[in-house]
């Protein structure tokens, strides 16, 4: 227990202090828990074979978040997505283990052996790439969905990939470890601890049997047993019982996919996408999250303690130039399958570099055939080797991705302006969510408007529906003159681009002075750009729609709907002012929270608008008396 103890201690102090420095300097958590685990295992030596039962916890952390994952999939979005998931997802898998097992075999490997690797190393990390998307703000992007595709597509295949390689074996199983294990040596942090007790010795079409009745298993007990289960729970009235039976979920299901030789995570995943129609869907997250990413961390950091320093020093060379062949494999095999399904520019680079390491799914793989006898020991440990150097190398990329992501526009496809042969009262600058609901407004009452846009899917969009919208880049000063700028009496400016807006505001302010400007603020620091540049009205996102909220919040804590739209109005009244006058402190560039005659002049309007709803509230009292 004190071995436990300090090993627990030496883990979490390394997490603690390399991950902030790490994420101060731009390096994201990965790299932070990586870097940790390194320090604390080849370089300074504080752990060893004594971690083992760290380990064991860390790679819940990858279990867990394939649960989690699998819960945000309902089959009808899997089934949405099919196209990616085997166009994309499945070329890419199809094309990497192709490359990479023919690259073995002319190492002069068995075609056996040789397909073993190439499945093995042609699935990425997702537990590195989806974190460090996460933490980027890259998910949403079509980079980001690009890749999120593949790295479900490559879960999935772990399925009938272990349900494959017992056919590859030549040889009877190998004996095992007294605690079932496969050992790595020199302390690597193993990410496939399987117990094949109910296998072993069991010929290959048995196992493939053994592994599809342990599938089935996990989808009916998912459709038939939890909501009862989660029933009677719930008439316990005890909190910590869920999180009990969410632990229970995922532990259960893991132990059973190792009984029979199959992957804890993709048993996990698979769980978690059965009960994503689940009622208790919500309750299951909340409850697993906390532990997800305190043990996800764990697992980076044992990735970077298990690296293999002995090897590594005894064949640098050979280790490092098949990490950075598997890398440029696999990254010249996603660049054409990207620009084959339409990616460009940054989001091609994101999807390229993103994904061109070998994952966690390598481990299993490999601990899997080793225990097959598909692969040999020697070489089972130098490609996890190979595997983890790859791991630590795709931080790296995506800094690469960044600084190309940098140095270039966004590419796009350029189309030809249209003929502008309409001119309005109105003209909308920008049709998205905002522009639509003000041209729909403005029409319906009988006004004439005139769309523009230099989106092709946003104008599509609109002529899908019967509305007439052209295409072109409203900042253009000729196309704005088509439209009929000199004659209309007001422009909409809805463009998601904030310097395109401010500066299509101020031109349009110099050379047409008498129209009357309507511009959309991304926030503060923008109304005061376009206020600048001489917008007549401005109207900041989410604030309209937040004012109205706070009304609602204020009828149902006492307030009439009377009284409460009052406060609405005298809220609004007051921004409005303080808009104003912090106007004629803002210092363009210069943060609000830098400019101490902003924040003085701020905190004087605070009080203000205070003491103002608190005079309405003192006047609601009376006169309810």
């Amino acid at each position: 227990m004190d071995s436990f103890l300090s090993q627990a201690s030496i883990y979490l102090a390394a997490a603690v202090i390399a991950v902030p420095i790490a994420a101060r300097l731009g390096l994201g958590s990965v790299l932070g828990y990586l870097a940790a685990g390194i320090i604390i295992g080849p370089i300074l030596g504080l752990v060893g074979s004594e971690a083992e039962d760290l380990q064991h916890f860390a790679e819940f952390g990858v279990v867990m978040m394939l649960f989690l994952i699998g819960l945000e999939l309902e089959p009808r979005a899997l089934w949405a997505m099919r196209h990616h998931l085997i166009g994309l997802g499945g070329l890419q898998i199809f094309a990497s283990t192709g490359l990479l097992a023919g690259a073995a075999i002319a190492f002069g490997h068995t075609w056996q052996v040789g397909l073993a690797v190439g499945l093995a190393l042609s699935l990425s990390s997702t537990a590195i790439v989806l974190q460090t998307l996460s933490e980027k703000g890259l998910t949403r992007t079509g980079g980001g969905r690009a890749t999120f595709s593949v790295l479900l597509t490559q879960d999935i295949a772990v399925i009938p990939i272990l349900a494959l390689l017992p056919l590859l074996a030549t040889a009877p199983l190998t004996s095992l470890s007294h605690d079932g294990s496969i050992q790595r040596g020199d302390g690597a942090a193993d990410a496939a601890h399987h117990s094949l007790s109910l296998v072993e010795g069991m010929p290959g079409w048995a196992v493939t049997l053994m592994t599809i009745g342990a599938v089935a298993f996990v989808i009916l007990a998912g459709v038939y047993l939890t909501r009862p289960v989660f029933r009677f729970i719930h008439a316990s009235n005890l909190r910590e019982m869920y999180t009990a039976l969410a632990l229970l979920i995922v532990v259960g299901i893991s132990f059973l996919m190792t009984l029979v030789g199959l992957s804890p995570a993709l048993g996990a995943f698979l769980a978690g996408v059965v009960l994503a129609n689940s009622e208790f869907r919500h309750e299951l997250e909340s409850d697993l999250e906390p532990f997800k990413g305190l043990l996800l961390g764990l697992f980076f950091i044992t990735v970077g303690a298990g690296i293999n320093y002995r090897l590594f020093l005894a064949e640098p060379g050979d280790v490092i130039g098949l990490a950075l062949l598997v890398i440029l494999t696999k990254g010249t095999v996603l660049y054409f399958v990207g620009k084959a399904f339409g990616l460009k520019g940054r989001n091609h680079w994101l999807f390229t570099l993103g994904l061109a390491q070998a994952g966690e799914f390598g481990f299993v793989l490999l601990a899997f055939s080793l225990q097959l006898n598909v692969v040999t020991p020697d070489l089972s440990e130098k490609l996890l080797l190979v595997i983890a150097l790859s791991m630590l190398i795709t931080p790296l990329l995506f800094i690469l991705y960044e600084i190309l992501s940098n140095r270039m526009k966004e590419a796009h496809v350029e189309h030809t302006p249209d003929e502008i042969d309409e001119e309005g009262t109105v003209i909308i600058a920008g049709i998205g969510r905002f522009g639509q609901i003000v041209h729909r407004l403005v029409n319906a009452s009988g006004f004439k408007t005139v769309l523009l846009d230099s989106d092709m899917q946003a104008v599509q969009l609109m002529r899908r529906f019967g509305v007439k919208s052209f295409l072109g880049d409203p900042t253009r000063p000729e196309l704005l003159k088509a439209a009929g700028i000199a004659k209309a009496k007001v422009l909409v400016v809805a463009l998601d681009d904030q310097d395109n807006a401010t500066k299509l505001v101020a031109d349009t302010r110099r050379n047409y002075p008498h129209i009357h400007i309507v511009a959309r603020a991304y926030d503060r620091n923008h109304v005061f750009e376009l206020y600048k540049a001489g917008a007549n009205d401005i109207v900041r996102e989410m604030f309209d729609s937040s004012l109205r909220a706070g009304r609602y919040v204020l009828e149902n804590i006492g307030l009439s709907e009377y009284e409460a739209a009052q406060a609405e109005q005298t809220f609004y009244a007051h921004d409005r002012h303080t808009v104003r006058e912090l106007a004629g402190h803002w210092i363009p560039g210069t943060p609000a929270s830098e400019n101490p005659a902003y924040i003085k002049r701020a905190k004087e309007l605070e009080k203000d608008l205070e003491t103002a709803l608190l005079s309405l509230a003192e006047e609601h009292v009376e006169r309810s008396r």
